[in-house]
């Protein structure tokens, strides 16, 4: 199969902390048999345990995170929960190059930009069942303070509202059911279905 022409190949998956973005992305994409590649992005926080440097994320420093805002090397950028996250130009641009459609991981704030940037980009949101289960994998998670998980929370009615903004919305209630529903909605993206005017919100 051949993918679908696109002026940007590019595909945007987002929502809020513990909708399980990371885990179900990495069913997915661990296979290698999609035409996608995920951009790694860059963030000013603290590497969490297992997590590796140009794998899952650059690890930078604020200074080192100003001056590439400065050089104008993001597509975007945005502060959250107190650290810097940003999506390199030069890490998106070397996929396109080897004719890969891209995948971004990023938050609602990028998501915004992006959508501005590339009118053709496909945006999916995922979320949890409910705001309970938001709370309980944030602190099965084991990652934040208690502060810092107090402002991931508020946040969270925020990004919920955005989601009409979205072509598909996905409901991880199961982590393997959610990878293969996620698996689907790609290859109906890259390979078959035309997609629906921005803003549809249908679910998938």
């Amino acid at each position: 199969m051949t993918p679908k022409a696109d002026s940007s190949r590019l595909i945007v998956l987002s929502g809020p902390s513990g909708s399980g973005k990371s885990s179900v992305l990495a069913r997915v994409l661990a296979s290698g048999d999609l035409p996608i590649r995920r951009s790694v992005s860059v963030t000013t926080r603290p590497p969490r345990p297992g997590e590796r440097e140009g794998v899952d994320y650059y690890f930078w420093t604020p200074q080192q995170f100003q001056a590439a805002v400065h050089n104008g090397e993001f597509l975007e950028w945005a502060e959250i929960h107190g650290h810097h996250y940003g999506t390199l130009r030069r890490e998106v641009e070397r996929h396109w190059k080897d004719n890969y459609w891209v995948l971004l991981e990023i938050d609602v704030q990028g998501a915004r930009q992006i959508r501005q940037l590339f009118p053709q980009a496909v945006m999916i949101f995922l979320q949890a069942p409910d705001l309970a289960e938001y709370e309980r994998r944030l602190r099965q998670r084991g990652t934040e303070d208690e502060n810092s998980l107090r402002r991931r929370l508020d946040a969270i009615h925020h990004e919920l509202a955005e989601a009409p903004n979205y072509h598909y919305q996905l409901v991880n209630c199961d982590l393997e059911l959610t990878a293969a529903q996620l698996r689907q909605l790609l290859l109906a993206i890259i390979f078959q279905t035309p997609r629906e005017p921005q803003g549809g919100g249908n679910d998938a």
